[in-house]
């Protein structure tokens, strides 16, 4: 695990080129608080930092092959590493260290750009040929590692991190103004794209070959999760099978792994699968919040822990605390992104360092893999019903309206629906907006409550100047698509993962435990048991079965009923009192801040969004995200 940037030209190495990816390793270092690894050639220069995790002492990198014409640096974990290495000496090749990446050079030896095929993990490496006179970069599969991109004539600069992109001096702070307006109604910028005009991300599962002669840049995707086979079998039992082995794969380390664990499904699955097999004692690690408050789930999780006979450690996190690391952890997480909770997360990576244990596990994913958000079962739905109704205005009308009545036939409850006008109100808002759209448009991220409100009000804050900017833009592209498309169970399956999981739960993942040095691992997006889940629901859809359905049988046995039924909370914190305490600090850095200045507030709406106010169904308010995007601009422009 590490951080790796470079430069590569087509023009002969400029010194100033050099200097440029010295000063983006530097914004790197704690990626890799171990040490640093630099090459340089005729038309590149690449740099990393480590973070040591297997081969401590013989892992350093940049890594070569037998003859040294390969040079790879490399981010992230190769989990079947044992089992390709072991192939790889049948076949003749010598292996210089014990690094799990050296495993990379030597399969692009056999299989050329495809060797990304063969790797089991995450991942995003930089590879140059010398004798082909090619870089190769790559993304794992599911996105868990990033690597950001930028391009000019004749040049392509890469980093782990935006701040190290934009630290390196060659590329201006300008902000996009697509990618901002995008991050209003998403409370993040969806991939590839960066709020940074002209940089962006290689997309997951995306190979990017430069050729140096003649100059040439090509990017491919070389994995879909919708193209996985149709799998036939219980579905209990084979992701059963695929939880078992992924989990002896992920404790594969030379230092000591732990586990973030809260009182549900997801963490406690990963805790006994993986501690059946860890040869050591695992840690685990849980917040809370003073006065134990119901979204406390510390109790649980010691209970859990001691039964499994793993050391529990917990830190409560005070307001006061949050508030004071609150422009600090804007910067961490690299990208802005607009969730309160990543507190939370930030604050168990950071007591992991604490005890030194360097590797943690994490259960993100399981919502995303078996439909553990309400939002995302409704969508579907509602895109099955309109689409089966087709032109029938009132049977949609009908279909709406049996969602938000409630099916008791209590007179009292239906006197409050019948007395609720505002709440009418805004269901004939929600009727015509859902009659309004195209057909080619799902319902997707446009149901929560936060993107409502960013559609409503967001424009009225924009200047003149920046509305004509982004006049032509369409917001609900990500989930427009042409028909016929794949199954609606599929799709919202691969939707999901590419939107939600990967820019908010996988940036912020990756984002908030390198800050303390922590490897983060998350074995519930291992990319067989993607196939596996999507190859199952090719064959039998399970979206309308009860929340985790699938994951929940296969667990049977492993976790006590109790904790596979009860309800999700994960870190969730006391969120108005932070919101509270947050605006009080900070409000005046918005009324007149950077984003007014630069002409993408109004005055007056720089005002309105100093304001916070508590307001029903919206999770992550506007004047929320100006606040994070406030104190991003100020954290990287600086």
């Amino acid at each position: 695990m590490c951080g790796i940037c470079g430069i590569v030209t087509k023009y002969a190495f400029k010194t100033e080129d050099f200097e440029q990816v010295m000063r983006m390793n530097a914004a790197l270092a704690h990626r890799g608080p171990d040490g640093a690894g630099e090459y340089r050639d005729n038309h590149i220069a690449l740099a990393m930092r480590r973070l040591s995790i297997i081969d401590l002492a013989g892992g350093w990198q940049p890594l070569y092959n037998e003859d040294r014409s390969l040079v790879l640096i490399a981010n992230g974990e190769i989990y079947n590493y044992i089992e390709l290495r072991e192939q790889l000496q049948k076949r003749g090749h010598q292996f210089s260290t014990r690094s799990d990446c050296e495993t990379i050079l030597h399969i692009y030896e056999e299989h050329g750009v495809d060797c990304v095929k063969h790797l089991r993990g995450m991942f995003a490496f930089a590879l140059w040929d010398a004798n082909q006179r090619r870089l190769v970069l790559a993304r794992d599969r599911m996105g868990e590692k990033p690597l950001y991109l930028y391009e000019r004539d004749g040049m392509l600069l890469f980093a782990s991190e935006l701040k190290a992109v934009i630290r390196s001096g060659a590329v201006p702070f300008e902000l996009d103004p697509v990618s901002v307006d995008l991050y209003f109604h998403y409370s993040w910028v969806p991939e590839p794209a960066t709020p940074i005009k002209g940089v962006r991300k290689l997309d997951a599962a995306h190979l990017l070959v430069v050729d140096i002669d003649p100059w040439r840049i090509q990017e491919t995707c070389y994995w879909r999760m919708e193209d996985a086979p149709p799998l036939t079998g219980n579905p209990g039992e084979l992701i059963r099978a695929e939880l078992e082995t992924v989990s002896k794969l992920v404790i594969r380390s030379d230092v000591p792994v732990g586990v973030a664990l809260s009182g549900g499904l997801d963490s406690g699955a990963l805790a006994v699968l993986a501690a059946r097999e860890y040869p050591n004692t695992m840690h685990a690690f849980s917040v809370g919040y003073p006065g134990h408050p119901p979204c406390d789930e510390r109790n649980d999780a010691k209970a859990f822990a001691d039964s499994l006979g793993m050391p529990f450690h917990d830190v409560e996190l005070h307001t006061s605390d949050m508030v004071a690391e609150f422009p600090k952890m804007v910067y961490w997480r690299d990208d802005p992104i607009a969730d309160i909770s990543g507190y939370g997360y930030y604050a168990v990576m950071k007591l992991a360092r604490e005890h030194n244990v360097p590797v943690i596990l994490q259960g993100q994913g399981g919502d995303e893999l078996f439909w553990g958000y309400q939002w995302v079962r409704q969508a579907i739905r509602r895109t099955a019903a309109f689409s089966k109704f087709q032109e029938s205005k009132w049977r949609k009308f009908l279909f709406l309206l049996r969602e938000r009545l409630p099916i008791t036939l209590n007179p009292i409850d239906w006197y409050h629906v019948v007395r609720d006008v505002e709440g009418y109100s805004v269901f004939l808002d929600e009727y015509r907006y859902a009659l309004s759209r195209p057909h080619d448009r799902i319902f997707f991220y446009d149901l929560p409550g936060d993107f409502i409100q960013a559609r409503n009000e967001m424009h009225g804050c924009y200047t003149t100047e920046f509305s004509e900017k982004i006049s032509k833009h369409n917001v609900h592209g990500l989930f427009t698509f042409p028909k016929p498309g794949p199954a609606l169970d599929v799709l919202y399956t691969k939707l999901v993962c590419d939107t939600y999981l990967r820019e908010n739960g996988i940036t912020q993942g990756d984002r908030l435990s390198m800050a303390s040095g922590i490897e983060l691992r998350l074995p519930l997006l291992d990319h067989r048991l993607v196939e596996t889940v999507i190859g199952l629901r090719k064959t039998t859809p399970d979206h309308n079965l009860p929340p985790k359905a699938w994951l929940k049988t296969a667990l049977s046995g492993v976790l006590s009923e109790e904790i596979i039924n009860r309800p999700k909370k994960g870190f969730t914190p006391p969120v108005h009192e932070w919101y509270r305490a947050l605006f009080k600090a900070y409000s005046s850095d918005v009324d007149g801040g950077y984003l007014v200045k630069y002409g993408i507030l109004s005055p007056d709406g720089g005002r309105n969004m100093a304001k916070y106010k508590n307001e029903s169904g919206i999770v992550h308010p506007l004047a929320f995200k100006t606040l994070v995007l406030e104190e991003w601009c100020r954290m990287m422009h600086t």
